[in-house]
């Protein structure tokens, strides 16, 4: 027996406009293939193998950030280099008005403002601050570090109450004091090899000049790889330098008998030589630290390119096929609306 089978042109249409959602779908898929060249959904792509992927993903994300992080990193110790270099060339010029003072008349004035100058230079110097951060501070880096000397500071009152105590720790009066020429060479070698030196040494220095920290920065520079990224004002070399000028600035220079100003002179040739052999060194450290960072920033870099090789190698998918799977599809969509425009005319009343 023979049946008719009845198509209406309503199922026609739903199934034209199923078929044009579907490539529409599978268009925006082929054009964005066509356009990364690589997977619009890598984990469906992938399947099971799509944790390899992340992984690299993952460490790539990783090298990225630490090439970022040694930037910033760099240039913090390109600053700290600067200064440590500008502190050795001030030292350095300071050390030869030393020599030329010591024996020159009224020497304690002559002295006096490079002195007060490079003080004030030097505690300018260790307050630096990049991109927010304080780079002497050690790890107190929202601190300043070093306290300014002046007039009502902890450090400038510390120095005066010394100068000032009672015999054979001070002089049993102040700077400023016409008694300054009294003191003998002794009495100031005393004064210096002791109550001033402990002045710029642990904890006087940590309670009256420094808030820094001897603990300096960390970074990681590799993945495997941590290095010293910081330098503490309260390295030796600094604290000879700040006793240097403070002691050439700030004892009464100028009112001093000869004998015991070369005393003064002597003792801070000393700390201006060897500060800046300390000075040297840390340099020195700073530039190993440097040339790691760079060899570390090089290696992450082609291990990047690396990484992304074998990304792009497991993600990407061929443009060409990508291209003509969306002209075929373009097409397909084309002539299902085309259709659907014909089916949407059919009416019966044509036929009546």
């Amino acid at each position: 027996m023979m049946s008719a089978n009845y198509i209406s042109t309503l199922m026609l249409s739903s199934s034209l406009r199923y078929s044009i959602t579907n490539n529409q779908a599978a268009l925006s898929k082929a054009s964005t293939e066509a356009t990364t060249g690589r997977f619009a959904d890598v984990g469906l792509e992938l399947g099971a193998t799509t944790g390899g992927d992340v992984t690299l993903r993952a460490d790539m994300s990783f090298a990225d950030q630490l090439v970022d992080t040694n930037g910033l990193v760099a240039g913090r110790l390109d600053v700290t280099q600067d200064r440590i270099t500008q502190l050795s060339t001030t030292a350095t010029d300071f050390l030869k008005d030393l020599i030329a003072a010591r024996s020159t008349d009224g020497g304690g004035r002559i002295i006096l403002p490079p002195a007060s100058s490079n003080l004030q230079d030097l505690i300018g110097a260790l307050n630096i601050s990049y991109n927010g951060s304080y780079l002497f501070s050690g790890i107190n880096t929202q601190n300043q570090p070093i306290t300014a000397y002046a007039a009502g500071s902890a450090s400038k009152n510390q120095v005066d109450a010394d100068f000032a105590a009672a015999p054979p720790a001070g002089f049993g009066f102040s700077q400023s004091s016409p008694s300054v020429s009294s003191i003998t060479p002794a009495q100031m070698q005393t004064f210096l090899n002791t109550t001033f030196d402990a002045e710029f040494a642990s904890p006087a220095w940590n309670t009256n000049w420094s808030s820094a920290t001897d603990q300096v920065m960390q970074s990681r520079i590799s993945t495997t790889e941590i290095a010293d990224t910081s330098v503490s004002a309260n390295q030796i070399g600094f604290r000879k330098l700040a006793e240097a000028y403070t002691m050439m600035a700030d004892l009464g220079n100028a009112n001093l008998n000869q004998s015991t100003f070369q005393v003064v002179v002597d003792k801070a040739i000393g700390l201006v030589g060897s500060a800046i052999t300390d000075l040297a060194a840390l340099g020195g450290s700073v530039g190993t630290v440097q040339q790691r960072l760079t060899t570390a920033t090089d290696k992450l870099k082609t291990q990047k390119d690396i990484l992304n090789n074998q990304i792009v190698g497991i993600e990407k998918v061929d443009p060409t096929e990508a291209s003509v799977r969306v002209n075929a599809l373009q097409t397909q969509i084309q002539t299902a609306l085309a259709l659907t425009s014909r089916l949407q005319k059919i009416s019966l009343i044509n036929y009546l």
